[in-house]
Protein backbone atom coordinates (compact mmCIF):
# COMPACT_ATOMS: atom_id res chain seq x y z
CA UNK A 1 0.00 0.00 0.00
CA UNK A 2 1.57 3.48 -1.08
CA UNK A 3 2.35 6.03 1.44
CA UNK A 4 1.46 9.40 0.54
CA UNK A 5 2.78 12.77 1.53
CA UNK A 6 -0.15 14.55 2.73
CA UNK A 7 1.64 17.93 3.56
CA UNK A 8 1.46 17.94 -0.31
CA UNK A 9 -2.01 17.95 -0.75
CA UNK A 10 -4.87 20.67 -0.16
CA UNK A 11 -5.59 21.16 3.67
CA UNK A 12 -8.61 23.42 5.00
CA UNK A 13 -12.38 23.27 4.26
CA UNK A 14 -12.00 25.58 1.38
CA UNK A 15 -13.75 23.59 -2.08
CA UNK A 16 -11.61 25.27 -4.17
CA UNK A 17 -8.71 23.92 -3.03
CA UNK A 18 -10.11 20.51 -3.34
CA UNK A 19 -8.84 17.80 -6.01
CA UNK A 20 -11.81 16.58 -8.19
CA UNK A 21 -12.16 12.90 -8.01
CA UNK A 22 -13.55 10.92 -10.32
CA UNK A 23 -16.95 8.82 -9.85
CA UNK A 24 -14.64 5.86 -9.27
CA UNK A 25 -12.57 6.86 -6.98
CA UNK A 26 -15.61 8.41 -5.21
CA UNK A 27 -17.25 4.94 -5.13
CA UNK A 28 -13.59 3.29 -3.78
CA UNK A 29 -14.06 5.76 -0.60
CA UNK A 30 -17.45 4.76 0.38
CA UNK A 31 -16.73 0.84 0.20
CA UNK A 32 -13.69 1.09 2.05
CA UNK A 33 -15.70 3.44 4.64
CA UNK A 34 -18.48 0.40 4.56
CA UNK A 35 -15.33 -1.93 5.60
CA UNK A 36 -14.47 -0.11 8.65
CA UNK A 37 -11.67 2.01 7.15
CA UNK A 38 -10.84 5.35 8.84
CA UNK A 39 -11.01 8.95 6.96
CA UNK A 40 -7.42 9.63 6.91
CA UNK A 41 -7.03 5.83 5.54
CA UNK A 42 -8.72 6.07 2.90
CA UNK A 43 -7.15 9.76 1.79
CA UNK A 44 -3.71 7.97 1.87
CA UNK A 45 -4.77 5.02 0.16
CA UNK A 46 -6.14 7.33 -2.42
CA UNK A 47 -3.71 9.75 -2.44
CA UNK A 48 -5.89 12.85 -1.77
CA UNK A 49 -6.80 14.95 1.44
CA UNK A 50 -8.85 13.98 4.22
CA UNK A 51 -11.09 16.90 3.91
CA UNK A 52 -11.89 15.52 0.14
CA UNK A 53 -12.92 11.98 1.32
CA UNK A 54 -14.97 13.43 4.61
CA UNK A 55 -16.99 15.50 1.93
CA UNK A 56 -17.57 12.80 -0.13
CA UNK A 57 -19.00 10.78 2.37
CA UNK A 58 -20.82 13.35 3.96
CA UNK A 59 -22.57 13.67 0.32
CA UNK A 60 -23.04 9.71 -0.14
CA UNK A 61 -21.57 9.53 -3.26
CA UNK A 62 -19.96 11.58 -6.02
CA UNK A 63 -20.36 15.31 -6.10
CA UNK A 64 -19.01 18.37 -8.47
CA UNK A 65 -16.98 20.37 -6.54
CA UNK A 66 -18.83 23.56 -4.95
CA UNK A 67 -16.53 26.59 -6.37
CA UNK A 68 -18.35 29.84 -5.02
CA UNK A 69 -18.69 32.50 -7.42
CA UNK A 70 -15.82 34.99 -8.06
CA UNK A 71 -17.07 38.31 -7.48
CA UNK A 72 -17.52 40.95 -10.35
CA UNK A 73 -16.54 44.27 -10.70
CA UNK A 74 -19.93 45.52 -11.59
CA UNK A 75 -21.69 43.58 -8.95
CA UNK A 76 -24.67 46.12 -7.90
CA UNK A 77 -24.64 47.95 -10.87
CA UNK A 78 -26.92 45.33 -12.90
CA UNK A 79 -30.28 47.82 -12.78
CA UNK A 80 -28.10 50.72 -13.89
CA UNK A 81 -26.09 48.94 -16.27
CA UNK A 82 -30.07 47.55 -18.36
CA UNK A 83 -30.99 50.91 -18.23
CA UNK A 84 -28.61 52.49 -19.69
CA UNK A 85 -27.18 49.61 -22.26
CA UNK A 86 -30.62 50.34 -23.68
CA UNK A 87 -30.96 53.76 -23.08
CA UNK A 88 -27.68 53.96 -25.75
CA UNK A 89 -29.00 51.33 -27.93
CA UNK A 90 -26.74 48.91 -27.17
CA UNK A 91 -23.38 50.75 -27.37
CA UNK A 92 -21.31 49.31 -24.70
CA UNK A 93 -18.31 52.07 -25.26
CA UNK A 94 -20.68 55.15 -24.72
CA UNK A 95 -22.01 52.79 -21.14
CA UNK A 96 -18.16 52.64 -20.31
CA UNK A 97 -17.95 56.59 -20.61
CA UNK A 98 -20.91 57.14 -18.31
CA UNK A 99 -19.06 55.27 -15.89
CA UNK A 100 -16.53 57.64 -15.97
CA UNK A 101 -13.68 55.56 -17.27
CA UNK A 102 -13.67 53.73 -13.67
CA UNK A 103 -14.08 50.23 -15.52
CA UNK A 104 -12.68 48.78 -18.93
CA UNK A 105 -14.89 47.98 -21.84
CA UNK A 106 -14.41 44.96 -22.03
CA UNK A 107 -15.44 44.03 -18.27
CA UNK A 108 -18.93 46.73 -19.18
CA UNK A 109 -19.00 44.25 -22.63
CA UNK A 110 -19.42 41.29 -20.29
CA UNK A 111 -21.63 42.39 -18.45
CA UNK A 112 -23.87 43.25 -21.09
CA UNK A 113 -23.28 40.37 -22.84
CA UNK A 114 -27.29 39.15 -22.05
CA UNK A 115 -29.02 42.16 -22.99
CA UNK A 116 -27.05 42.17 -26.32
CA UNK A 117 -28.28 39.12 -26.72
CA UNK A 118 -32.01 40.02 -25.96
CA UNK A 119 -31.68 43.50 -28.05
CA UNK A 120 -30.10 41.07 -31.08
CA UNK A 121 -33.31 38.65 -30.86
CA UNK A 122 -35.76 41.76 -30.43
CA UNK A 123 -34.58 43.16 -33.40
CA UNK A 124 -34.62 39.97 -35.09
CA UNK A 125 -38.17 39.08 -34.17
CA UNK A 126 -41.41 39.62 -36.28
CA UNK A 127 -44.20 40.21 -34.32
CA UNK A 128 -46.98 38.12 -35.70
CA UNK A 129 -50.75 39.47 -34.75
CA UNK A 130 -54.10 39.22 -36.80
CA UNK A 131 -56.34 42.14 -37.53
CA UNK A 132 -59.96 41.47 -38.43
CA UNK A 133 -61.39 42.10 -41.78
CA UNK A 134 -60.96 45.35 -43.43
CA UNK A 135 -59.30 46.81 -40.01
CA UNK A 136 -55.72 47.37 -41.18
CA UNK A 137 -53.73 48.44 -44.27
CA UNK A 138 -50.07 48.10 -44.06
CA UNK A 139 -47.44 50.24 -46.27
CA UNK A 140 -43.92 50.45 -47.53
CA UNK A 141 -41.46 51.35 -49.95
CA UNK A 142 -39.09 49.11 -51.68
CA UNK A 143 -35.81 50.03 -53.49
CA UNK A 144 -34.24 48.01 -55.94
CA UNK A 145 -32.59 48.37 -59.63
CA UNK A 146 -33.93 47.28 -62.92
CA UNK A 147 -33.48 47.60 -66.52
CA UNK A 148 -36.18 49.90 -67.49
CA UNK A 149 -36.00 51.78 -70.93
CA UNK A 150 -32.96 50.70 -72.11
CA UNK A 151 -31.08 51.76 -68.22
CA UNK A 152 -29.51 48.54 -67.11
CA UNK A 153 -29.47 49.78 -63.61
CA UNK A 154 -32.38 52.04 -63.29
CA UNK A 155 -33.44 52.90 -59.87
CA UNK A 156 -37.15 51.97 -58.97
CA UNK A 157 -38.96 52.67 -55.53
CA UNK A 158 -41.98 50.27 -55.21
CA UNK A 159 -44.90 51.41 -53.18
CA UNK A 160 -46.32 48.05 -51.55
CA UNK A 161 -49.92 47.84 -49.54
CA UNK A 162 -50.69 45.02 -47.62
CA UNK A 163 -54.61 44.36 -46.41
CA UNK A 164 -53.71 42.76 -42.63
CA UNK A 165 -56.50 40.41 -42.66
CA UNK A 166 -56.53 38.51 -45.96
CA UNK A 167 -52.69 39.59 -46.95
CA UNK A 168 -53.67 40.95 -50.18
CA UNK A 169 -51.40 42.91 -52.04
CA UNK A 170 -51.53 46.14 -54.26
CA UNK A 171 -48.10 46.93 -55.78
CA UNK A 172 -47.07 50.51 -57.68
CA UNK A 173 -44.03 51.74 -59.22
CA UNK A 174 -42.48 55.21 -58.83
CA UNK A 175 -39.49 57.38 -59.86
CA UNK A 176 -39.56 58.42 -56.46
CA UNK A 177 -40.23 58.27 -52.91
CA UNK A 178 -41.28 61.82 -51.68
CA UNK A 179 -44.96 62.16 -50.04
CA UNK A 180 -46.82 62.47 -53.27
CA UNK A 181 -45.35 58.78 -54.33
CA UNK A 182 -46.70 58.13 -50.84
CA UNK A 183 -50.50 59.32 -51.65
CA UNK A 184 -51.00 58.50 -55.28
CA UNK A 185 -49.73 55.14 -54.06
CA UNK A 186 -52.28 54.41 -50.94
CA UNK A 187 -54.93 55.64 -52.91
CA UNK A 188 -54.28 53.09 -56.24
CA UNK A 189 -54.47 50.64 -53.39
CA UNK A 190 -58.20 51.98 -52.21
CA UNK A 191 -58.78 51.94 -55.27
CA UNK A 192 -57.25 48.41 -56.53
CA UNK A 193 -59.19 47.03 -53.30
CA UNK A 194 -62.19 49.06 -53.04
CA UNK A 195 -62.40 50.37 -50.09
CA UNK A 196 -60.88 52.02 -46.96
CA UNK A 197 -59.61 50.60 -44.22
CA UNK A 198 -60.18 51.41 -40.90
CA UNK A 199 -56.43 52.05 -40.13
CA UNK A 200 -53.14 52.65 -41.89
CA UNK A 201 -50.10 51.39 -40.68
CA UNK A 202 -46.49 52.85 -41.87
CA UNK A 203 -42.85 53.42 -41.02
CA UNK A 204 -41.73 56.28 -40.13
CA UNK A 205 -40.97 57.88 -42.94
CA UNK A 206 -39.56 61.53 -43.32
CA UNK A 207 -42.17 62.50 -45.87
CA UNK A 208 -45.41 61.54 -43.32
CA UNK A 209 -44.19 61.44 -39.91
CA UNK A 210 -42.62 64.63 -38.31
CA UNK A 211 -41.59 63.13 -35.31
CA UNK A 212 -42.10 59.69 -33.41
CA UNK A 213 -40.44 59.93 -29.50
CA UNK A 214 -39.00 56.60 -29.21
CA UNK A 215 -40.04 56.35 -25.35
CA UNK A 216 -43.44 58.26 -24.92
CA UNK A 217 -44.79 56.94 -27.95
CA UNK A 218 -46.13 60.40 -28.99
CA UNK A 219 -46.46 60.56 -32.92
CA UNK A 220 -46.65 64.10 -34.87
CA UNK A 221 -47.73 63.23 -38.51
CA UNK A 222 -46.98 65.15 -41.55
CA UNK A 223 -49.88 68.20 -41.86
CA UNK A 224 -50.63 67.47 -45.47
CA UNK A 225 -50.07 63.60 -44.39
CA UNK A 226 -52.39 64.40 -41.92
CA UNK A 227 -54.94 66.14 -44.16
CA UNK A 228 -54.92 63.12 -46.64
CA UNK A 229 -55.84 60.92 -43.54
CA UNK A 230 -58.77 63.19 -42.67
CA UNK A 231 -59.70 63.49 -46.65
CA UNK A 232 -59.98 59.60 -46.68
CA UNK A 233 -61.16 58.64 -43.43
CA UNK A 234 -58.59 56.33 -41.35
CA UNK A 235 -56.38 56.60 -38.53
CA UNK A 236 -52.70 56.95 -39.64
CA UNK A 237 -50.36 54.69 -37.14
CA UNK A 238 -46.50 54.98 -37.13
CA UNK A 239 -44.46 51.69 -36.04
CA UNK A 240 -42.46 52.06 -33.21
CA UNK A 241 -39.34 53.55 -33.80
CA UNK A 242 -35.93 51.13 -34.63
CA UNK A 243 -38.84 48.21 -34.74
CA UNK A 244 -40.00 48.49 -38.35
CA UNK A 245 -40.39 44.94 -38.62
CA UNK A 246 -43.34 44.82 -35.78
CA UNK A 247 -45.06 45.94 -39.70
CA UNK A 248 -44.05 42.44 -40.01
CA UNK A 249 -46.69 41.50 -42.54
CA UNK A 250 -45.61 44.26 -45.22
CA UNK A 251 -42.13 44.01 -44.58
CA UNK A 252 -42.27 40.49 -46.07
CA UNK A 253 -44.43 42.04 -48.70
CA UNK A 254 -41.65 44.00 -49.73
CA UNK A 255 -39.09 41.01 -50.23
CA UNK A 256 -41.52 38.92 -51.64
CA UNK A 257 -42.60 41.93 -54.58
CA UNK A 258 -38.51 42.05 -55.10
CA UNK A 259 -37.70 38.63 -55.39
CA UNK A 260 -40.84 37.29 -57.29
CA UNK A 261 -41.97 40.11 -59.50
CA UNK A 262 -38.93 42.00 -60.65
CA UNK A 263 -35.94 40.12 -60.04
CA UNK A 264 -34.20 38.45 -63.44
CA UNK A 265 -37.03 40.69 -65.54
CA UNK A 266 -35.97 44.08 -67.70
CA UNK A 267 -38.90 46.21 -69.15
CA UNK A 268 -39.04 47.79 -72.55
CA UNK A 269 -40.22 51.10 -71.01
CA UNK A 270 -41.92 52.34 -68.00
CA UNK A 271 -45.77 51.38 -69.41
CA UNK A 272 -44.24 47.71 -69.44
CA UNK A 273 -43.28 48.05 -65.74
CA UNK A 274 -46.91 48.80 -64.59
CA UNK A 275 -48.46 46.48 -66.77
CA UNK A 276 -45.75 43.24 -65.71
CA UNK A 277 -46.79 44.48 -62.34
CA UNK A 278 -50.61 44.32 -62.88
CA UNK A 279 -50.31 40.90 -64.18
CA UNK A 280 -48.37 39.65 -61.48
CA UNK A 281 -50.70 40.72 -59.33
CA UNK A 282 -53.68 39.43 -60.60
CA UNK A 283 -52.46 36.31 -62.03
CA UNK A 284 -49.57 35.53 -59.10
CA UNK A 285 -49.60 37.39 -55.85
CA UNK A 286 -53.43 36.74 -55.49
CA UNK A 287 -53.99 33.09 -56.19
CA UNK A 288 -50.83 31.70 -54.56
CA UNK A 289 -51.53 29.80 -51.50
CA UNK A 290 -50.14 32.07 -48.05
CA UNK A 291 -47.91 30.71 -46.03
CA UNK A 292 -50.03 31.76 -42.86
CA UNK A 293 -53.62 31.59 -43.57
CA UNK A 294 -53.28 28.72 -46.04
CA UNK A 295 -55.43 30.42 -48.49
CA UNK A 296 -55.20 32.64 -51.65
CA UNK A 297 -55.56 35.82 -50.80
CA UNK A 298 -58.31 36.97 -53.35
CA UNK A 299 -60.37 33.86 -51.82
CA UNK A 300 -59.84 35.29 -48.27
CA UNK A 301 -60.27 38.63 -49.58
CA UNK A 302 -63.44 38.34 -51.33
CA UNK A 303 -65.12 35.98 -48.63
CA UNK A 304 -63.98 37.86 -45.65
CA UNK A 305 -62.87 41.61 -46.40
CA UNK A 306 -64.39 43.16 -49.39
CA UNK A 307 -67.64 43.89 -47.78
CA UNK A 308 -65.62 44.97 -44.45
CA UNK A 309 -64.19 47.82 -45.99
CA UNK A 310 -65.31 51.32 -46.03
CA UNK A 311 -66.88 52.39 -49.85
CA UNK A 312 -65.06 54.98 -51.79
CA UNK A 313 -68.49 57.11 -52.34
CA UNK A 314 -67.15 58.50 -55.33
CA UNK A 315 -64.29 61.10 -53.77
CA UNK A 316 -62.02 62.25 -55.91
CA UNK A 317 -58.16 61.85 -55.47
CA UNK A 318 -56.83 64.22 -52.43
CA UNK A 319 -54.03 65.63 -54.98
CA UNK A 320 -57.03 66.27 -58.20
CA UNK A 321 -56.49 70.07 -56.58
CA UNK A 322 -53.09 71.07 -55.19
CA UNK A 323 -52.66 74.62 -54.39
CA UNK A 324 -49.01 75.90 -53.85
CA UNK A 325 -47.27 79.33 -54.05
CA UNK A 326 -44.16 80.14 -55.93
CA UNK A 327 -41.77 82.87 -56.50
CA UNK A 328 -41.07 83.30 -60.15
CA UNK A 329 -37.22 82.88 -60.48
CA UNK A 330 -35.03 85.16 -62.24
CA UNK A 331 -34.61 82.71 -65.37
CA UNK A 332 -38.50 83.08 -65.59
CA UNK A 333 -39.37 79.54 -64.46
CA UNK A 334 -40.83 77.83 -61.22
CA UNK A 335 -40.02 74.63 -59.49
CA UNK A 336 -42.61 72.12 -58.36
CA UNK A 337 -41.30 68.89 -57.24
CA UNK A 338 -37.55 69.53 -58.00
CA UNK A 339 -39.18 70.31 -61.55
CA UNK A 340 -39.39 74.03 -63.67
CA UNK A 341 -42.10 74.99 -65.68
CA UNK A 342 -41.78 78.23 -67.68
CA UNK A 343 -44.09 81.62 -66.84
CA UNK A 344 -44.27 84.89 -68.95
CA UNK A 345 -40.87 86.29 -68.11
CA UNK A 346 -42.40 89.99 -66.87
CA UNK A 347 -43.70 87.79 -64.02
CA UNK A 348 -40.05 87.53 -63.13
CA UNK A 349 -39.60 88.53 -59.16
CA UNK A 350 -43.38 88.05 -58.25
CA UNK A 351 -45.31 85.46 -56.30
CA UNK A 352 -47.59 83.24 -58.27
CA UNK A 353 -50.41 80.88 -57.60
CA UNK A 354 -49.79 77.29 -58.38
CA UNK A 355 -52.25 75.00 -59.15
CA UNK A 356 -52.38 70.95 -59.73
CA UNK A 357 -55.52 69.05 -61.12
CA UNK A 358 -55.93 66.36 -63.27
CA UNK A 359 -52.14 65.85 -64.49
CA UNK A 360 -52.22 69.66 -65.32
CA UNK A 361 -50.62 72.68 -63.30
CA UNK A 362 -51.62 75.74 -63.90
CA UNK A 363 -49.90 79.11 -62.55
CA UNK A 364 -52.51 82.37 -61.71
CA UNK A 365 -51.16 85.34 -60.81
CA UNK A 366 -53.73 88.02 -59.33
CA UNK A 367 -56.07 85.56 -60.13
CA UNK A 368 -55.50 85.06 -63.87
CA UNK A 369 -53.96 82.55 -65.74
CA UNK A 370 -50.54 82.97 -66.88
CA UNK A 371 -49.37 79.59 -67.81
CA UNK A 372 -50.79 76.24 -68.33
CA UNK A 373 -48.26 73.33 -68.27
CA UNK A 374 -48.94 69.38 -68.32
CA UNK A 375 -47.05 67.95 -64.77
CA UNK A 376 -44.11 66.39 -64.59
CA UNK A 377 -43.62 63.11 -62.68
CA UNK A 378 -39.72 62.92 -63.26
CA UNK A 379 -37.13 64.88 -61.92
CA UNK A 380 -35.05 67.63 -62.79
CA UNK A 381 -37.15 68.67 -65.73
CA UNK A 382 -37.50 71.73 -68.04
CA UNK A 383 -40.45 72.60 -69.17
CA UNK A 384 -40.95 75.62 -71.41
CA UNK A 385 -43.57 77.19 -73.53
CA UNK A 386 -42.07 79.59 -76.51
CA UNK A 387 -44.66 82.25 -75.79
CA UNK A 388 -43.66 82.98 -72.33
CA UNK A 389 -40.17 84.62 -73.93
CA UNK A 390 -41.59 86.36 -76.60
CA UNK A 391 -40.00 89.85 -76.05
CA UNK A 392 -37.16 88.72 -74.20
CA UNK A 393 -33.76 89.82 -76.10
CA UNK A 394 -35.19 89.84 -78.87
CA UNK A 395 -37.17 86.76 -78.95
CA UNK A 396 -39.95 86.65 -81.34
CA UNK A 397 -43.01 84.51 -81.46
CA UNK A 398 -42.92 81.74 -84.22
CA UNK A 399 -45.13 82.95 -87.41
CA UNK A 400 -48.42 81.09 -87.37
CA UNK A 401 -49.36 78.64 -89.64
CA UNK A 402 -51.06 80.05 -93.31
CA UNK A 403 -54.10 79.32 -93.49
CA UNK A 404 -55.27 76.23 -96.16
CA UNK A 405 -56.14 77.42 -99.66
CA UNK A 406 -60.36 76.52 -98.56
CA UNK A 407 -60.45 79.18 -95.84
CA UNK A 408 -59.66 82.40 -97.97
CA UNK A 409 -62.51 83.95 -99.54
CA UNK A 410 -62.23 85.97 -103.27
CA UNK A 411 -61.30 89.41 -102.67
CA UNK A 412 -64.76 90.04 -105.27
CA UNK A 413 -66.05 89.24 -102.09
CA UNK A 414 -64.95 91.69 -100.06
CA UNK A 415 -65.37 94.39 -102.93
CA UNK A 416 -69.06 93.57 -102.76
CA UNK A 417 -69.17 93.97 -99.41
CA UNK A 418 -67.73 98.01 -99.29
CA UNK A 419 -68.84 98.49 -102.61
CA UNK A 420 -66.07 99.63 -105.29
CA UNK A 421 -62.73 97.72 -106.47
CA UNK A 422 -59.35 98.32 -105.08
Amino acid sequence: MSVVDESVLPRGNDPRRDVMRTPEEVAAMLRLHALGWGIRRIATELGCSHMTVRRYLEAGGWTPAKVPPRPKTLDGLESWLAERFRRHRGNADVVRQDLQREHGLRTVERAVAPWRRELEAEARATVRFETPPGHQLQIDFGELRAAVGGEPRGKIYLFVATLGHSRRLYVQPFRHERQSAWLDGLEGAFRHFGGLPQEVLLDNAKALVTHHDPETREVLFNERFHAFARYWGFRPRACAPYRARTKGKDERGVGYVKRNAIAGHSFAGWAALEAHLAWWMREVADVRVHGTTGEPPVERFLRDEAHALRPLEGRPPFRQIRELTRQVHADGFVDVDTNRYSVPWRLIGTAVTVRISDGQLHVFQAGVEVARHAERHGRRERVIDADHRVGLLGASKPPPAAPSAELLRPLSEYEQLIGGGW
